[in-house]
């Protein structure tokens, strides 16, 4: 999993598993959020706009939680 922000338009990406190029497609969740789909139809990422006024204070803020399991993490 890779989240990315970029602060000049406020826009938060979360990318849960990588895609080629031209192989996802956009469905709209919010004014703000759209989800984009692998050809499998499984989530591939999110990305929030105006991510700031989204999250409010927990903007800059990542806590990762694992319930019941181990999770993998890397550099990358």
């Amino acid at each position: 999993m890779r989240i990315e922000y970029d602060s000049e338009v406020d826009a938060l990406y979360i990318q849960f598993r990588p895609a080629a190029p031209g192989t996802v497609e956009n469905r709209r969740v919010s004014e703000d959020v759209t989800a984009d789909y692998g050809l499998d139809g499984k989530i591939v990422g999110l990305e929030i706009l105006d991510a700031s006024a989204v999250l409010g204070e927990d903007a800059g803020r990542v806590v990762v939680e694992v319930a019941g399991g181990k999770m993998g993490v890397g550099a990358g």
